[in-house]
């Protein structure tokens, strides 16, 4: 029995992912804190796993190299967006955060058919910034669960947020738009 024929594994963990988004948004826009809290974690559970078992047994894939980033990126957004409906987080650090991954997508595509197909790889900055969004939302709603957690990571962290999405996404543009011209001017 070959392993191969279970490489299809990291893939369907993915697709559970994208699926846990709908009760993982129901339970935010309820403000069922503690159960959005458990769904988030079994989503981060369900993402280190596919990526262990892809990286371990090289079930890598084209579909699951597209689909675990997005299904990553849209938990993310899902929170924002839930905690920005819901009154807790502002309009404002949500449009941020929206923009920032829109102009990055915007700009790939503008590349990719303007310029010639590339290997999006995540900066150190886009990194940095993924990781104060996911920490910050993480801390928002275990402060809202009524969970152990100091009032003042709000304001600090819808701060850090703005900070870091400005920065990384000026980062891309700068690096990205420093390799087109590069490329058009060869």
């Amino acid at each position: 029995m070959t392993l191969q024929r279970w490489r299809w594994i990291p893939n369907a963990l993915t697709f559970l992912r994208i699926l846990l988004i709908i009760p993982f948004a129901w339970a935010l826009l309820e403000g069922n804190y503690r159960q959005s809290l458990l769904i988030f974690f079994l989503a981060a559970a369900t993402d280190a796993l596919d990526g262990f078992l892809a990286r371990q047994f090289n079930w890598r894939s084209r579909l699951g190299a597209i689909a675990d980033p997005l299904a990553d990126k849209a938990l993310l957004i899902t929170a924002y967006l839930m905690l920005t409906i819901t009154g807790i987080i502002p309009l404002w650090l949500f449009a941020l955060v929206l923009g920032r991954d829109l102009v990055i997508v915007g700009g790939a595509l503008m590349y990719h058919y303007g310029v010639g197909r590339f290997e999006m790889e995540p900066s150190i900055p886009g990194k940095i910034n993924t990781f104060i969004q996911i920490l910050v939302a993480l801390a928002i709603i275990i402060l809202m669960a009524d969970l152990p957690m100091q009032p003042w990571v709000m304001d600090v962290g819808i701060l850090l947020v703005a900070l870091s999405a400005i920065f990384s996404g000026c980062h891309y543009i700068l690096i990205w738009g420093a390799r087109a011209w590069r490329a058009k001017r060869s």
